[in-house]
């Protein structure tokens, strides 16, 4: 993954939790960095062991990290960072999930060693649609989910999400069913 998200992720805890709460991540995790450059590579391990020690030091679950993590990346990282990118994306909620599919390709004109993950959106009706998520990283569905209820604030529109499909049960993707009020 690039740099950014793990700068993401540290940017997250000290925002939260402190300085010394990251040292202790960081610690924890092994990681001699003394920061991450947005626009380099770093092993995908690496952020699994940020995200397996926040969650240990923090006690919370990886899942509740990499949740709390989503919302931060869409309110916060994505905001201050790629706002005209995350802007372009859409005027409203729906716009923005019908657009979610070509996000990523614009990305990787900017990141061209970005794996990025794919989305197809289907079902779609004025409160709802059914997304699919492609992914060869394993485990990242609570970011997913973290991401979708980050749009949904940022949009004033909370979301309900609900995993229908998945790897566990057969699929190639999962496919979540996110519901909004109009």
């Amino acid at each position: 993954m690039y740099g950014m998200v793990n700068k993401a992720v540290e940017e997250m805890v000290v925002s939260q939790f402190g300085d010394d709460t990251w040292e202790k991540i960081k610690d924890k995790s092994a990681i001699d960095d003394e920061l991450f450059i947005s626009n380099e590579s770093y092993p995908d391990e690496m952020t699994y062991r940020l995200v397996t020690s926040a969650s240990e030091i923090l006690g919370l679950t990886p899942e509740q990290v990499l949740e709390a993590f989503g919302v931060h990346w869409i309110l916060h990282t994505a905001r201050e960072g790629y706002g005209e990118l995350l802007t372009a994306g859409g005027t409203t909620l729906s716009e923005f999930l019908l657009n979610l599919p070509s996000f990523h390709s614009r990305l990787t004109l900017i990141f061209p060693n970005l794996e990025p993950p794919t989305f197809k959106v289907k079902e779609f009706n004025d409160n709802s649609l059914h997304l699919l998520y492609f992914s060869h990283r394993a485990g990242l569905t609570p970011f997913v989910i973290g991401l979708l209820k980050g749009l949904g604030t940022m949009y004033n529109m909370p979301l309900e999400i609900t995993l229908l499909d998945s790897r566990e049960t057969g699929a190639d993707h999962k496919e979540f069913l996110v519901t909004w009020k109009t």
